[in-house]
C-alpha cells in the first residue's frame, strides 16, 4: 500500500517538473513554472522522507541537520547575492549539485561488500555518476573563478587539448579496469575520483571567459546527467526524471547558445575565445567622438524609436532600474523604447533578461537578436550600455578576429549610436571594438547608472 502511494506521489512530482519546465519557456509564466517545479521537488523529498527505502537506517537527524545547514546557507546567499554575481552563484550551485552526485557514487562504491564486482549495469551507472559529478563540481568551480575574474588570465595550461585527451583516456582505462576486477578496490576508486576531479579543472580552464554562458549551460547538463545516474543507483524515479529533464534542457540550451554564436560546441570547448586575441587593424580612423548629457537628452526626447542594448556593464553598474526609469520618462514623451537582447550578453544564459525582469521591464519590449536586427534601420538612437563583443563589427568584417562569424546586433544600421562605457577597455574577447570609432557613434564615458540618472534629469528639463 505504501509503495503504491509512494509511486503515485513520485508520478505527481514528475508531472509538476514537466509542467514547470514548460512554463519556464515564456517570461509571462516563468515565475509560476519555477513554483510548480519547486513544489514537485518538495513533494518528492517529503514522500521519500516519510516512506524511506526498505531496510534503510534511520538517519533523520543527519538529514534534518543537512537540510537546516544547507537551506540556511542557500537562503542567506540568495538574499545577499547581487545581480551582478548571479552567474557566479549559479555556477556554485551547479557545482554543488555535481558534488552531490559524485559523493553519492563514491559512498555507494565504498560501502560495497568485499568481492563485489563492478562489471554490471549498476557498477557502470555508479562509475558514470562519479565521473560526471566530478567534472561538474570542479569545472563549475573553475567557471566561477573565471566569472569572478581572479582566474581569467592567471591559470594557463600548455597544450590543453592533449592534456584533456590524455586524462580522458586514463579515466576510461581506469573505469574499464575497475569493471574487470573480481572485487571492488577502493584504491582504484580513489585514483579514479582524483583524476576525474582534475579533468574537470583541465576541461574548463582553457575555455575563454567570453564562452562562459555556453560552459554554464553545458555543466548544467552534466549535473543533470549526474543526478539521473544517482537516481538509477537508488532506483528513485524522481531523481532519474528530474536529472534527465535538467540534462536535456541544459543540452538544448547549449546547442542554442552555440547556434547563436555561429560556432560548434567542439569549437567552444577546444578553441574558445576570451583569451586575449587581437583583431587586425581597421581602415577607419580611430577618433572617438564624445557625447554630452544635454545633447544626448535632446536627441532621445525628440526621437521616435530608441533601442537599448544592455551588456555586462549594465549589471556591474546596477543600472537596470535606472534605465527602466529613463524608458518610462521617454515613453511619457511619446518615444518608443525597446531592448535588444543578444543570446550571449552577460555571463550566463538569460543574464540580461533576469536583470531587466528584476526592474519590472515589460518583457514584450525585449527583442531577440533577429527581431532586433530587423528593426535597426528604423531606430533613431541606439544606447549601447556596457556591451562590447555582441556589437563588435569585427564579427562580420575581420576574418582574423576570434569572434569572426558570431552573429551580432547590427547597431551600425541605426541612425545614431551612443555607447555608455567607463573607458575604452576591450570586451571579454580581449579585442578592440571598431564600432566606437564609427561615423555615427558617440561615447558617453562614466558609470552607467550615474550617466543614465543625469540623462533622466536632462530629459525632464529639456
Amino acid at each position: 500500500m505504501w509503495n503504491i502511494i509512494t509511486e503515485y506521489t513520485y508520478l505527481i512530482s514528475i508531472i509538476l517538473f514537466i509542467m514547470g519546465l514548460k512554463k519556464l519557456s515564456h517570461p509571462e509564466t516563468a515565475r509560476n513554472g519555477n513554483l510548480l517545479a519547486a513544489a514537485g521537488m518538495g513533494l518528492g523529498i517529503l514522500i521519500t522522507l516519510i516512506f524511506p527505502m526498505e531496510g534503510a537506517p534511520n538517519n533523520y537527524a543527519w538529514i534534518a541537520g543537512g537540510m537546516i545547514v544547507g537551506g540556511g546557507i542557500g537562503l542567506f546567499v540568495a538574499q545577499k547575492v547581487l545581480m551582478t554575481k548571479m552567474p557566479e552563484m549559479v555556477s556554485l550551485f551547479n557545482g554543488l549539485g555535481g558534488a552531490c552526485s559524485m559523493l553519492i557514487a563514491f559512498v555507494e562504491l565504498y560501502n560495497l561488500e568485499p568481492g563485489t564486482s563492478l562489471g554490471d549495469g549498476q557498477g557502470l551507472t555508479t562509475l558514470f555518476a562519479l565521473f560526471i559529478g566530478s567534472i561538474s563540481f570542479t569545472g563549475s568551480l573553475i567557471a566561477y573563478g573565471k566569472l569572478d575574474g581572479f582566474l581569467r588570465d592567471s591559470l594557463v595550461l600548455p597544450a590543453p587539448q592533449f592534456i584533456n585527451m590524455g586524462l580522458l583516456i586514463v579515466i576510461l582505462g581506469l573505469n574499464g579496469y575497475a569493471m574487470t576486477l573480481p572485487g571492488i578496490d577502493i584504491t582504484w576508486i580513489l585514483i579514479l575520483t582524483g583524476v576525474s576531479l582534475l579533468y574537470g579543472v583541465t576541461f574548463v580552464t582553457p575555455i575563454g571567459g567570453g564562452d562562459m554562458p555556453v560552459v554554464i549551460s553545458l555543466l548544467n547538463s552534466f549535473t543533470g546527467l549526474g543526478a539521473a545516474g544517482a537516481g538509477l543507483i537508488y532506483g528513485n524515479q524522481v531523481m532519474v526524471i528530474g536529472g534527465i529533464l535538467v540534462g536535456a534542457s541544459g543540452t538544448i540550451l547549449t546547442v542554442l547558445m552555440c547556434k547563436a554564436m555561429n560556432r560548434s560546441l567542439l569549437n567552444v570547448v577546444i578553441g574558445g575565445f576570451g583569451g586575449g586575441g587581437q583583431a587586425s587593424g581597421s581602415s577607419r580612423d580611430e577618433v572617438v567622438k564624445e557625447a554630452s548629457h544635454a545633447d544626448l537628452a535632446i536627441q532621445l526626447k525628440y526621437s521616435q524609436k530608441i533601442m537599448v542594448v544592455p551588456g555586462y556593464g549594465l549589471a556591474v553598474a546596477q543600472a537596470q532600474h535606472t534605465i527602466h526609469e529613463l524608458e518610462k520618462n521617454l515613453a511619457s514623451e511619446g518615444v518608443e523604447v525597446k531592448y535588444a537582447i543578444h543570446p550571449v550578453a552577460g555571463r550566463m544564459p538569460g543574464h540580461m533578461n533576469v536583470l531587466l525582469a528584476e526592474a519590472d521591464v515589460d518583457y514584450q519590449r525585449l527583442l531577440e537578436l533577429e527581431e532586433a536586427n530587423k528593426e535597426m534601420p528604423s531606430v533613431d538612437m541606439v544606447l549601447v550600455i556596457g556591451a562590447n563583443d555582441v556589437v563588435n563589427p569585427a564579427a562580420k568584417e575581420d576574418p582574423s578576429s576570434p569572434i569572426y562569424g558570431m552573429p551580432i546586433l547590427d547597431v551600425e544600421l541605426a541612425k545614431n549610436i551612443t555607447v555608455l562605457k567607463r573607458g575604452m577597455s576591450a570586451g571579454y574577447a580581449g579585442i578592440q571594438n571598431q564600432l566606437f570609432f564609427g561615423d555615427k557613434t558617440k561615447m558617453l564615458f562614466g558609470d552607467a547608472k550615474a550617466s543614465i540618472s543625469k540623462l533622466i534629469d536632462e530629459v525632464s528639463n529639456a
